[in-house]
């Protein structure tokens, strides 16, 4: 397995599948414009790098070089009992960035993920960043307050964390056969082969870290981090997403972005990725190219 460790000494297991720069001749202008441009996938709760198969093969095909990790505390990292919030998330993204000396890349997150390529792009060094892409994401803010008062309260967050508590295993069937990809919905085709690999990503997990997850992902307040993310981001979302609702997330990420692009899925769930990977790729390689 490949994996980096961190100043804390936590292992983030990832995969980097495709051609390096550094194949490509000793010098940067033989390069073209495509040749191994990185794309870096960041994952939701509690799921790990594996959430990015089909668009991992997919742009891998389209001749990028792809990468993934799991967050810390998640799939196959260090089950870590400190770290878990959205700072050292981002920390951690930088130290792998750095490590594999990912320049000009496209960062692409999915929920949580989301939450993590903003706070990180926002703050990464120069020239590391080309594009980013948030995918049914949980900025600009989860949770109801006086200032977000079409949030979600936290009364539902409570429930998580009472629910994981309680029985992880249990939960984690009841998430991906409900509202995470819609299977609740009349005639909607569902898929035990997706239900049962989303519950054995989240249960390679650790507890407590997935435990704290819940506050990164619904608190966290991603506002001044919109605000000050310079590069084009296209922001997908489905309308039928009852895990991060449309309304209170993806348009107003849209207007605090100074560069963003919109694009609505109507009736798709949260889980689009998985449920319409042929829709969702074809649009993610066209903002790539574009």
């Amino acid at each position: 397995m490949s994996t980096m460790t961190t100043k804390d000494g936590t292992q983030i297991f990832y995969k980097d599948w495709g051609p390096k720069n550094a194949d490509w001749g000793p010098r940067a202008e033989d390069w073209g414009p495509r040749d191994a441009q990185p794309i870096v996938f960041h994952h939701g709760w509690p799921l790990s790098a594996d959430d990015w198969d089909n668009q991992m093969l997919f742009f891998l095909g389209e001749g990028y070089r792809v990468i993934a990790h799991d967050r810390r505390g998640h799939g196959r990292s260090s089950q870590t009992a400190t770290g878990n919030e959205m700072d050292t998330y981002a920390a951690d993204v930088a130290e792998l960035v750095a490590a594999l000396d990912l320049q000009n890349a496209i960062h692409v997150g999915h929920s949580t993920g989301g939450g993590e390529v903003a706070r990180y792009v926002a703050r990464a060094e120069p020239g590391r960043v080309a594009k980013a892409v948030l995918i049914g994401a949980v900025p600009p803010v989860m949770v109801k307050s006086d200032t977000n008062p079409g949030g979600l309260p936290i009364e539902v967050f409570d429930g998580f964390r009472a629910a994981l508590v309680a029985n992880r295993a249990q939960f984690y069937r009841d998430v991906p056969s409900g509202p995470f990809y819609g299977f609740n919905r009349a005639g909607a085709t569902v898929s035990e082969g997706i239900i049962g690999n989303w519950w054995r990503q989240g249960m390679i997990g650790g507890a407590k870290a997935q435990y704290d997850c819940i506050k990164a992902f619904s608190e966290t307040d991603f506002t001044e981090d919109l605000k000050a993310i310079d590069v084009p981001v296209l922001v997908m979302h489905g309308t039928d997403d009852q895990i991060v609702p449309y309304a209170d997330s993806a348009p107003l990420s849209a207007k605090l972005l100074p560069n963003a692009t919109l694009k609505t899925y109507e009736g798709y769930p949260h889980g689009m990725c998985t449920t319409h990977p042929d829709v969702i790729n074809r649009d993610l390689l066209a903002f790539i190219r574009g």
